[in-house]
């Protein structure tokens, strides 16, 4: 029997918060490549916890950033720990807490709130702020991206000309997300706002492709389609770059065989998307495995989980995260949700409420 139409607004907060959570769950795990040492350190991760030092696997100590001008210190009190080994990421965020790509995801929410519509000129200005504010954020970790933005930055208030590398990375999926959910009602308007959002920080064809390839799939399923139907959908090449793998034949190996001897898990967006869309595929009857597999295989498992959690949250709505994760996130984005839902729920009176009891309570 095929299970009923799901509204619109569950889809869509079901989206926003699986990105929410499957950032704070593999945060404290986040770039861990020896799952022998994740096990040691975490156990199998099922549950927001507390990240901890020493972290094995961090390379923060070969990482740099030394900023052009003053103003361009996005480091502050954290700079102390670059350059030590052992230091995790995210050493001072809390159980349940949300890494800094989608803290700046809230504060594009908090734009949109604000303005209901997007000014990227605004936001430009409260990123700036955002970073070069002491205290604004509690994240050891700055990413690439955002290195090479303020180096440029300040290059130009210097007078020179600077230009952003194209990117590679699929943190870059995490900024937009807001975008594709606030216009859902209006998408060739939602992708393009997207695209230039991205460009932001993360410019170059690879990067737009996999904005599309996401955003496309995301579509598929906020109007109805499950994972695998979306997949086996027939898309320009460019993104069947990113599509176009025997999923269902993958999908009977072990997920750890498949992640580091297929894809990898590592940040780079040719290799970590398709693993997500994997994971989306083998698990998309059950979305809270899906995560919780996501996370115990370690890499850049915060990323891919925003974009599994987008995924899946979209196809079965927020009923299906346990309450245990609704209610341990750290800063949820309750306004945020509130508004997505609002103009769809009169739309969306034909379709039957999930029963309270669907969400698990484990």
């Amino acid at each position: 029997m095929d299970k009923p139409a799901l509204a619109l607004h569950f889809r869509l907060t079901g989206a926003l918060f699986g990105a929410f959570i499957g950032d704070a769950l593999a945060m404290p795990v986040h770039w861990y490549y020896d799952t022998a040492a994740m096990a040691r350190d975490y156990g199998w991760v099922k549950d927001f916890v507390q990240p901890r030092n020493p972290h094995p696997d961090s390379i923060l100590w070969r990482s740099k950033y030394r900023p052009v001008r003053p103003d361009a210190d996005i480091l502050h009190s954290q700079a102390q720990f670059w350059g030590q080994r052992g230091i995790h990421y995210h050493q001072f965020l809390k159980a349940g807490e949300n890494t800094l790509n989608l803290q700046l995801s809230q504060l594009l929410m908090d734009s949109l709130l604000e303005q209901e519509q997007y000014d990227q000129q605004l936001y430009l200005d409260q990123y700036v702020a955002f970073m070069t504010t002491a205290g604004r954020h509690n994240d050891t970790y700055v990413e690439e991206c955002h290195r090479e933005f303020f180096t440029a930055w300040a290059q130009q208030k210097k007078g020179s000309s600077a230009q952003l590398p194209d990117e590679k990375h699929i943190g870059g999926l995490c900024l937009p997300l807001p975008l594709l959910l606030f216009f859902q009602d209006r998408w060739e308007s939602a992708l393009q706002l997207a695209e230039h959002h991205l460009a932001l920080t993360h410019p170059g064809p690879l990067m737009r492709h996999a904005l599309a390839c996401f955003a496309d799939i995301l579509h598929d399923i906020l109007h109805g389609a499950d994972v695998r139907q979306s997949l086996k959908k027939n898309r320009p090449k460019p993104l069947q770059q990113l599509t176009g793998y025997p999923f269902a034949e993958l999908s009977s190996r072990a997920d750890e065989d498949v992640a580091r001897n297929v894809f990898s898990t590592a940040c780079y967006i040719q290799q970590s998307l398709p693993l997500t869309l994997y994971l989306a595929w083998k698990y998309q009857d059950d979305p809270e495995q899906a995560l919780v597999v996501n996370t115990n295989l370690g890499g850049d498992n915060c990323h891919r989980g925003v974009v599994l959690g987008a995924l899946l949250g979209a196809m079965h709505g927020e009923q299906v995260w346990p309450r245990r994760w609704l209610a341990g996130l750290a800063n949820p984005p309750a306004a945020f949700s509130e508004r997505l839902a609002a103009p769809c729920k009169a739309d969306d009176e034909d379709f039957p409420s999930p029963s309270p009891f669907a969400m698990p309570d484990s």
